[in-house]
């Protein structure tokens, strides 16, 4: 066990008497000795933001333990609080046109100073290295999974992130049908970004007005896995999208405050962002979508990839960094290809398919005496998409688009509907099929009750 030094009365502090701790005049004394702000419910320092107090409590804890030996714990506490009124300030702006690393600053001329004298907001934990070769195993497997005329477009976002800018007013969708590695690209990032990134959920973000606050100085939001329901609102992602200033942020029980959000996000996907309401094109043209390759039959996947990419950092970093230039210097207007111009057209297609599909007359018919049961309008409709080259929704959001826009076609919906096989389900009145669905289809519900389960 430590033993703890005593000192003697001429080797006092000036904010210890011999019994008592003036907890104001160590403060001073700290503030004094420590580079130190807090703003926005964080302090930040020279290495960025303090996503922990435990260093800072340890810190306060080495310098009063000689002087201190009764209620130690709860005078750290009033000590942190203290600092938080004496270390206030009100003006602490990103700064973007600059990039805070680990040996230094890196301006966006290109210019680089080894200095770390001032308070900044983020620092990246890696270094500055002009002289290092191209990330070879990086560009190796980003070759393997994306098309070669996307990876620019990769390249910009990540450097956009680097800055604490939303200029661009864009979120990337990296989607693929499975096993293709996309997400050690999300691996390397959280290596790259550190406590400047975190993982997230599109979905959450949609769904929950408190999910913007725990992305507050954050630069990356990662989705490793974007869910693929429709989102139901879409307001507070785009609001994160093309934020550029303070916005009001909510914490549960906590009063709303004004915070800087400057979060990117970056999901990765099997499937589209789609929205059940939102047809705007806004919504739309905000997403960078990239496709992957699909997996190769004769790939023989290396087990250490992640670790041997995020052995490149620094030489990711200077890549990302080439981008981010590039960005700038076309005004943040992002390189696109043509595939990547046609996949947000697509995306934006199939996401109006439920539209299209209620005009569709050789399938379905609105009039005030049809009848017909949901799993029939969704078989009908899974048809429809089929023949029409659409990808279909879920069933559950073709039901809330319907149920949302009831009166727009004239129609209810109600569990008093009679199916083919003379079940009682939940349907809709006022649409009637045109089409007859395969036997066999309505064979299966004789045979199985699940298959007819109505969608609400």
């Amino acid at each position: 066990m430590k033993k703890t030094t005593r000192l003697l009365p001429d080797s006092f502090p000036s904010w210890f008497d011999g019994q008592n701790i003036n907890e104001a005049l160590f403060c001073r004394d700290y503030l004094e000795s420590h580079q130190l702000l807090y703003t926005e419910r964080s302090f930040f320092t020279t290495e960025g933001r303090m996503t922990d107090e435990a260093s800072l409590k340890t810190d306060i804890y080495q310098i009063i333990e000689p002087c201190a030996s009764i209620g130690v714990p709860k005078k750290i506490s009033n000590i942190i609080e203290l600092l938080k009124i004496m270390a206030y300030t009100n003006n602490f702006p990103p700064q973007t046109d600059r990039i805070h690393v680990a040996n230094g600053t890196l301006f966006l001329d290109g210019s680089f100073s080894k200095d770390k004298y001032e308070i900044v907001r983020s620092r990246f934990p890696v270094n500055y290295a002009p002289s290092v070769s191209v990330p070879e195993t990086w560009l190796h497997f980003l070759s393997d999974i994306l098309y070669e005329d996307d990876i620019p477009t990769l390249q910009e976002y990540i450097g956009y992130c680097l800055i604490p800018c939303n200029k661009g007013q864009r979120m990337m969708v990296i989607k693929g049908n499975g096993g293709e590695g996309k997400s050690q690209i999300g691996t390397v990032l959280s290596h790259l970004f550190g406590c400047n990134a975190k993982d997230g959920s599109v979905g959450k973000v949609s769904e929950n007005r408190f999910a913007r606050a725990d992305l507050e100085h954050v630069h990356l939001m990662i989705d490793d896995d974007m869910r693929m329901e429709a989102l139901k609102q879409t307001n507070y992602v785009k609001s994160l999208v093309t934020a550029q200033g303070k916005m009001d942020l909510e914490q549960k029980g906590k009063q709303s405050y004004q915070g800087w959000m400057y979060a990117r996000l970056l999901a990765f996907s099997n499937g589209d962002l789609q929205s059940l309401y939102d047809r705007s094109d806004g919504f739309y043209r905000r997403q960078l979508i990239l496709t992957t390759k699909g997996r190769s039959p004769n790939r023989v996947d290396d087990p250490d990839i992640a670790e041997k990419m995020c052995g490149e950092l620094e030489e990711i970093f200077l890549w990302a960094f080439g981008g981010l230039q590039r960005l700038v210097q076309n005004h943040y207007h992002f390189s696109e290809s043509s595939r990547a111009r046609a996949n947000r057209d697509t995306v934006k297609q199939d996401a109006n398919n439920a539209l299209l599909f209620m005009k569709a007359t050789d399938y379905i018919h609105l009039t005030p005496k049809g009848k017909i049961g949901s799993q029939e309008l969704y078989e009908i409709y899974t048809i429809w998409c089929k023949e029409n080259g659409f990808s279909p929704l879920k069933s559950r959001s073709l039901s809330d688009y319907l149920i949302a826009n009831q009166k727009k076609y004239g129609i209810e919906h109600t569990n008093n509907i009679t199916n083919p096989v003379g079940r009682r389900v939940w349907g809709f009145t006022g649409i009637q099929a045109v089409m007859s669905l395969p036997a066999k289809v309505t064979e299966s519900w004789k045979r199985d009750d699940s298959m007819y389960t109505p969608f609400t």
